[in-house]
């Protein structure tokens, strides 16, 4: 069931899952926010990084739910793949199942045609003469962190779990730990309520990420994230690659593919069974 929700006093699309029932009937928004317990509400998009920080997040708290934004991405074929890796995830991780709760999908495309790039284009993707490339949408994380704090009052979850990283990164200002730590302060003072940002991902590379997410879930988990995630900025799912699907030419792709294979090349030191 999709309901309309006003955030921020834009009309977003809203719509709560968990499995095939719908949250709005089950398990209805609070009128007021509830006491705040040991959960967290994951920023998840349907790719690589945001399905391993929901491995992450279903492995520590008791009580999780995510949320994903439609901004207008090129790629928008990420937000067809969210609700397909919360079933499997559910499915297959029983333990985790028992813990995910509803989804959450907030239409904020108005903030992606402001920044008007080759990710919310299709615009040729080259580097700008600032040093970053064309895919940066100016203050998407900060966006996406005001949106999620807004919901996660309202919901009782005051942790808030983001991919974001500025190790094998793109050079993104508003994905640096500084700039999360500062909008943490800036949450905390605008809601009186004692937000935590979560990146687990912060300081490792996508090789410690790949690790992880075999740490966390293991074959099945890094399978699952193979063949069901999305993280090609072009959203190619014509090419299956050794590290899964995309052009292979973006500079999500670059990223991935070379984590995928520095973590295979360091099998030993990863628990990695693939090596070799």
């Amino acid at each position: 069931m999709w309901g309309r929700l006003s955030l921020g006093g834009a009309e977003a699309e809203g719509v709560y899952v968990t499995g095939h029932e719908t949250a709005s009937e089950s398990d209805p928004m609070p009128a007021e926010p509830l006491e705040y317990a040991t959960g967290a509400l994951v920023l998840f998009s349907g790719g690589q990084d945001s399905t391993v920080c929901l491995g992450y997040a279903l492995d520590r708290y008791v009580r999780v739910e995510t949320v994903g934004f439609d901004y207008g991405q090129r790629h928008g074929i990420e937000l067809d793949c969210r609700q397909r890796v919360r079933d499997m995830i559910a499915r297959q991780f029983p333990q985790w199942g028992e813990r995910l709760g509803p989804d959450h999908r907030i239409d904020i495309s108005s903030f992606g045609a402001i920044g008007d790039t080759s990710l919310t284009s299709d615009a040729e993707i080259v580097m700008l003469d600032s040093g970053l490339p064309s895919t940066f949408v100016p203050g998407r994380n900060l966006a996406f962190f005001v949106y999620a704090a807004a919901l996660g009052y309202r919901r009782g979850l005051t942790t808030l779990v983001g991919g974001m990283c500025e190790t094998d990164y793109s050079g993104y200002p508003d994905c640096r730990d500084v700039t999360l730590r500062a909008l943490q302060e800036a949450i905390r003072l605008g809601t009186e309520v004692d937000f935590t940002i979560d990146t687990p991902l912060m300081w490792r590379c996508k090789a410690e990420t790949w690790a992880l997410a075999y740490e966390l879930g293991g074959e099945a988990l890094v399978n699952l994230i193979l063949e069901e995630t999305h993280t090609c900025y072009k959203g190619e799912r014509g090419t299956r690659h050794a590290w899964g699907y995309g052009c292979g030419e973006c500079p999500a792709c670059v990223l991935r593919a070379k984590g995928f294979a520095e973590w295979q090349a360091s099998g030993a030191e990863a628990g990695n069974p693939r090596r070799g």
